[in-house]
C-alpha cells in the first residue's frame, strides 16, 4: 500500500488478508519514499514489468498544481522522476491533478481520472471530475496529457 499527503509519502506491505501489515527485511512495517517535489496522491499500476510511482506536486488551490511521475524495476524503487504529465490548460481549466489511473482490462487502453477547476471557478475547493486517455511512447513514458472538455468516448467493458 502506498500512501501519503502534506509532502510525505509512505509504502507498506499489508497481509494478505488487509488484516494488518508485513514487516520489511529490515523489521519496519513503514517505508518512506516521498519523491521531490510530492505533495499528495500518490498512485503506482504496474505496466509491461515496470512500476509507474504518480503523484500531486503545487498547491491544489493555485495554478501549479500538477500530477508528475517516476518509473522503477520494482514497488519500493529506486524511483527515477521523468516528469510532469498533467498540468493546467490556461483555456480550458486550472488546478488539474490528484488523480488515478484506470487501464481496460485486456487492452493496452489507459485512462487518467483527475480533479480540476472550470475557468470561472473562483473558490479553490470546487473542482470536477474529468477523465482524459493515457498514452505511452514506444519507450514505456507516459505522454503529456491533453486536457479537454469533451473527456473520453463511452468504453463498453466485458
Amino acid at each position: 500500500m502506498i500512501y501519503g499527503g502534506w509532502s510525505r509519502c509512505n509504502i507498506t506491505k499489508l497481509k494478505a488478508d488487509f488484516t494488518g501489515f508485513l514487516p520489511f527485511d529490515n523489521g519496519s512495517l513503514f517505508t518512506e519514499i516521498t519523491p521531490e517535489g510530492y505533495v499528495e496522491g500518490p498512485y503506482m499500476f504496474v505496466r509491461n514489468g515496470k512500476y509507474y510511482f504518480m503523484w500531486s506536486e503545487g498547491g491544489w488551490t493555485g495554478p501549479d498544481y500538477r500530477v508528475a511521475y517516476a518509473i522503477a524495476d520494482g514497488p519500493m524503487g529506486p524511483f527515477k522522476r521523468i516528469g510532469t504529465i498533467l498540468k493546467q490548460d490556461p483555456a480550458i481549466a486550472t488546478g488539474a491533478g490528484h488523480h488515478s489511473v484506470i487501464q481496460v482490462p485486456g487492452k493496452e487502453e489507459w485512462y487518467i481520472v483527475y480533479h480540476r477547476r472550470p475557468l470561472i471557478e473562483t473558490d479553490g475547493n470546487h473542482r470536477v471530475v474529468c477523465m482524459e486517455k493515457l498514452y505511452f511512447d514506444n519507450d514505456g513514458f507516459i505522454k503529456p496529457v491533453v486536457i479537454t472538455n469533451e473527456g473520453v468516448s463511452k468504453v463498453s467493458l466485458p
